[in-house]
């Protein structure tokens, strides 16, 4: 939640905050250069300490961060005030007295959407790895064989470094170049939904189904 605090009076105004998928959508296609800047150099720096050093060692460091600037500037602040004789009071006390705290309806909402995307996992799962479909376990199969190659030349990190970068470029770039991008993704749908078509015909299960 966003914060303007007046240095006279010390009011807080309250804006209110975009929907997550606006946000996400605003922050993908840098519409806040600054914004968007801030956040993606803060996860790759983050990714990329993740990639040098232990998980325990860089959430360690991100916390020492974290309180070497609150504490030095909190003891800048007593300082100035004490020098200026002011009674200014603390300096995050704006942020300290924020109700923070997760309503049971608001907690019990959360739990109820992310039920209806981890039921719809499931029902996904089942049906690929009990062969609903022949053809979506087949092409499932495929793919878990690609990774095996991808898994032993990249880790988990550097892959996640790759996918962060790619989030950051490829919506920007599609909006740029939407019309040529759109023309040759057409010709591999095609070309592509041509190969699967040959492949059911051969199998005599799904062409029957079909014919059904």
């Amino acid at each position: 939640m966003n914060l303007r605090t007046s240095s006279k009076t010390a009011a807080i105004v309250f804006v209110q905050p975009k929907p997550w998928p606006v946000f996400l959508h605003d922050l993908i296609f840098w519409r806040d250069v600054k914004k968007t800047g801030f956040v993606f150099g803060t996860t790759l720096i983050v990714l990329l300490s993740l990639a040098a050093f232990s998980v325990i060692s860089v959430v360690s460091y991100l916390i020492l961060a974290l309180l070497t600037v609150t504490i030095s500037f909190r003891v800048y602040k007593s300082v100035i005030q004490a020098v200026q004789k002011s009674e200014e009071g603390h300096p995050f006390k704006a942020y300290l007295d924020l109700d923070i705290t997760l309503s049971s309806e608001a907690f019990h909402n959360y739990v109820n959407a992310a039920m209806v995307h981890i039921n719809r996992a499931l029902k996904l799962i089942i049906r690929l790895f009990l062969v609903e479909d022949l053809v979506d376990s087949l092409k499932l199969a495929v793919f878990m064989w690609l990774m095996t190659y991808v898994g032993a030349v990249f880790n988990g990190i550097t892959l996640l470094i790759l996918g962060e970068l790619l989030v950051f470029s490829v919506p920007i770039v599609y909006e740029k170049y939407k019309t040529q991008i759109d023309h040759y993704v057409g010709i591999a749908r095609d070309q592509t939904k041509s190969i699967v078509e040959k492949i059911q015909a051969k199998l005599p299960g799904i062409a029957k189904k079909k014919a059904e």
